[in-house]
């Protein structure tokens, strides 16, 4: 079975939809590692209260994002991590993580990518008068939501509200991570 970290930064939905589909062996993975960079998130209350061992940072206190990946790089090793998924890390992924994990590490994105990338997609999609988004799981690589992707869904736009969309949007999102998640373990196993 294979060992998968989940990075967050907020909320935590789906690194709970993760842990859930895990736990109902939607997924053969064993979650063994949480990291966040925001003690207050809701995601590190989830961990801590699931008891998912967790490591919690602040950014502020290292001199270099490779201190901070150093470390959070030797934690994997120690917990044997195979995967990193990332479920709202607001942080980007350095050298460090990149050159450990190559085309192992995983992201989530509510657009339908190439279009719309970065922070606040939902909205620059709503804005922008486009009759469809959508939610793009990728590789990570070293550029902003660039990596190689692994699965998309588009999702409709056009008479929805900015609230219905979003909603819709992490639906979406819920069930397009655990299929591509799962499927990038099985190639890992082949």
């Amino acid at each position: 079975m294979k060992r998968i970290a989940v990075f967050a930064s907020g909320y935590g939905s789906n690194f709970q939809k993760i842990h859930e589909n895990i736990k109902y062996g939607l997924m053969d993975a064993t979650l063994t590692l949480f990291v966040s960079d925001q003690k207050d998130a809701r995601a590190v209350v989830y961990a801590k209260d699931h008891n998912i061992t967790c490591f919690v940072f602040d950014a502020n206190a290292y001199h270099r994002k490779s201190d901070y990946e150093e470390e959070i790089l030797h934690l994997l090793k120690r917990h044997h991590v195979d995967l990193i998924v990332l479920a709202g890390y607001m942080r980007k992924i350095g050298p460090t993580l990149l050159n450990a994990y190559p085309k192992r590490i995983l992201n989530i994105h509510p657009s339908y990518l190439p279009a719309f990338k970065g922070k606040d997609a939902i909205l620059q999609a709503f804005d922008s008068g486009v009759e469809q988004t959508g939610v793009t799981v990728h590789f990570v690589d070293e550029n902003l939501d660039s990596g190689e992707i692994i699965l998309q869904e588009k999702v409709d736009i056009k008479g929805q509200s900015l609230e219905n969309l979003t909603a819709e949007i992490h639906r979406v999102e819920h069930r397009l991570y655990t299929l591509a998640i799962q499927k990038v373990l099985e190639e890992m196993i082949a």
